[in-house]
């Protein structure tokens, strides 16, 4: 049985424990993740009686064939409406929805649909199952683990790569790294960047989310790099911060303050541990050297077929952790008008400890 079938079967336990006949998935990761579909148009209608249908539009026809080769399609411009009303056709008396997925407009297009085919007879009624997916996805399983590892793999090798040209020296822009950090993981076998690169430096790097700019990189400054690779669709997220020239006490003072606070992180994952406990056991070591203030956002997310989704670990996360979750740890220290350090890993949570997947040194490197 296929990695997507054994995810369809789990969705179809959580069905019938709902008292659901069908759940439409119309997320489009959520579809790729239940039958490997790549295109831009597709859905799915996954039946406890083991009957699923695919749905798409002409244009994929072929694609669906070879992606979604052990479950029937049904071809229709018009894909989630024909589900529904296949459904419906097919007997099914309760129907799951993904309620944060559908519009207000899509929803009424939903009972309309329900209602013109039963055709005077009983309506399906239809039940939300807002973020069940998303549920099944916070805990990859081993081919996802390995798209994770190679995604890891991708980023940490175009970093040091770029390290040892001396790309990453005074005088070159942020925009002029950072378009060639993805360049270069582009090169090594990435699908896409996960997200917008992130180079920052200077006063720059007490921005967390600073966007590249024609910002020249000095000697004595901070370059604070935040990227990752897209490998089969799954993303890496790592953040590494450097010193260009030569570095001041103070640069070395927060930059150790940083990495024993993600050191404290990394440890405080463990299956069962809560996720405000785990942001806390980094945040009490920034905390206690008296930068509080200075650590903005919370310690990290879940990382998959999104760079961002469950778990949220920070102060207003919720739920605790299970073996297979990918997850990041990654605190900073941001000092307005100075700069800031974060350091940024990807690792799946275990049995035992936790595994790094990124494995970039985390000692301070200065170039």
């Amino acid at each position: 049985m296929s990695g997507a079938a054994e995810r369809r079967d789990a969705l179809r336990a959580t069905a019938a424990e709902r008292g659901l006949d069908a759940v439409l998935v119309t997320n489009l990761l959520n579809v790729r993740y239940l039958t490997g579909f790549t295109g831009s148009n597709g859905a799915l209608l996954v039946r406890t009686d083991g009957a699923d249908l695919f749905g798409t539009d002409g244009r994929y026809t072929t694609q669906a064939a070879a992606q979604v080769p052990d479950v029937e399609v049904l071809v229709d411009r018009a894909t989630v409406a024909a589900l529904a009303a296949e459904a419906v056709r097919r007997g099914a008396g309760r129907i799951g929805f993904e309620s944060h997925d559908v519009t207000v407009d899509g929803l009424a297009m939903l009972e309309k649909v329900l209602a013109d085919t039963a055709a005077g007879g009983t309506v399906p009624e239809l039940a939300s199952v807002r973020r069940a997916v998303e549920a099944q996805r916070a805990i990859k399983d081993d081919d996802e683990i390995e798209s994770l590892r190679r995604a890891c793999a991708v980023a940490d090798q175009a970093l040091a790569e770029l390290a040892a040209e001396g790309a990453l020296r005074p005088g070159r822009t942020e925009l002029e790294v950072g378009r060639e950090l993805d360049a270069r993981m582009l090169r090594l076998g990435a699908e896409a960047p996960s997200f917008e690169t992130i180079v920052a430096t200077g006063a720059n790097s007490a921005i967390p989310h600073h966007r590249p700019d024609a910002t020249v990189l000095r000697d004595g400054d901070f370059l604070k790099l935040d990227f990752g690779a897209t490998v089969d669709g799954y993303h890496s997220d790592m953040t590494r911060t450097v010193v260009l020239g030569h570095a001041a006490d103070w640069q070395r003072e927060i930059y150790e303050l940083v990495a024993a606070s993600q050191a404290a992180g990394r440890a405080a994952l463990a299956v069962g541990a809560d996720v405000v406990a785990v942001d806390q056991a980094a945040r009490d070591v920034i905390v206690a050297a008296g930068h509080g203030e200075h650590f903005t956002h919370g310690l990290g997310h879940g990382v998959g077929l999104e760079i961002h989704e469950a778990p949220g670990i920070g102060p207003l996360g919720a739920g605790t952790l299970a073996a297979g979750m990918a997850v990041t740890v990654e605190p900073g220290v941001y000092l307005p008008g100075h700069g800031g350090v974060r350091i940024e890993d990807t690792l799946i949570v275990t049995d035992d400890a936790p595994e790094l997947l990124t494995l970039t040194s985390k000692e301070l490197l200065v170039l």
